[in-house]
């Protein structure tokens, strides 16, 4: 292992040796971009010679089998901006690039950029413009909007999937966010629900964005929970919240609902001098 750092750092070493401004390395075109390229394009024509069974300028045999047959340009968008390739071509058209496939615009990790912004509430045009900024990579907002989407989908299934008929234990709980929707920055909450399975592992059963936090819409999370299949739970951990614990015996009566252990720890220490709180924090959580 330690000499195949050594090669490495060396390797480092004699491709940094003639760079000092580091807009040669990271810029357009720098050092980054040019090796990303031509790893990318290796990479392209190994999979082509892996598809022909041959390597390039190697008799292939008969006329009738197939041959390389040039190379295509291909612009692919990447964290570091676009990237223009030389794709590999076979003459029967046969080829199709793992790592590039066909109809492929962006390598991964583009989406995820996206989806960053995204989640931080930037709207299509703000993601547009600052991918156009921060990596001179000019996107339309048909493909972002695409890219959202097809996220947007994925979490609509798993809000809706069934679940468990029993959960031995359920937490109930609210956390406030900054959310940006059709306006200025608005904190809201976010209703979640966790679960203990009967085998030991928690899982997240769903998560839903309110105004406030109240007890009436909790009502509805756990009317939807009971039509996802939820039945019953043995315990319910919640706060101090008012109306919670009816809202709950509403939909799961024989459910047993029990203030959080966090906070009633989190209460008590409000009680104890500052110096104290450690060695009575844990105290508590043995009791």
């Amino acid at each position: 292992m330690t000499s195949v750092n050594a090669k490495h750092e060396a390797l480092l070493d004699a491709l940094l040796k003639d760079y000092t401004d580091p807009q040669d390395i990271l810029g357009e075109p720098g050092l980054l971009k040019q090796l990303t390229k031509r790893v990318v394009e290796r990479v392209l024509e190994a999979e082509l010679t892996a598809h022909l069974a041959y390597a390039p300028h190697v008799r292939h045999g008969t006329e009738e089998q197939n041959a390389r047959n040039g190379k295509g340009q291909k612009t692919v968008q990447t964290d570091t901006g676009p990237l223009d390739l030389a794709v590999p071509r076979d003459r029967n058209g046969s080829f199709a690039p793992q790592l590039v496939p066909k109809h492929q615009r962006r390598l991964d990790g583009f989406d995820a950029k996206v989806l960053s912004l995204y989640a931080r509430g930037l709207s299509t045009r703000e993601i547009q413009g600052h991918l156009e900024e921060l990596y001179g990579t000019e996107v339309s907002p048909t493909l972002i909007s695409a890219i959202t989407d097809a996220v947007l989908d994925e979490v609509r299934t798993w809000q809706a999937r069934p679940l468990a008929s029993v959960y031995p234990i359920l937490y109930f709980d609210a956390l406030f966010v900054k959310s940006r929707q059709e306006g200025p920055v608005q904190t809201k909450a976010v209703y979640l629900t966790l679960g203990l399975t009967m085998d030991g592992e928690k899982e997240l059963l769903g998560l839903w964005l309110s105004e406030s936090e109240g007890a009436k819409f909790w009502l509805s999370v756990f009317t939807e929970l009971q039509n996802r299949g939820v039945q019953d739970g043995f315990i319910a951990c919640v706060d101090g919240l008012k109306g919670l614990p009816e809202a709950i015996e509403a939909v799961f009566p024989k459910t047993q609902v029990q203030l959080c252990i966090v906070h009633k720890v989190r209460n008590s220490l409000k009680y104890v001098p500052w110096k104290e709180r450690r060695a009575v924090a844990a105290a508590l959580r043995a009791i």
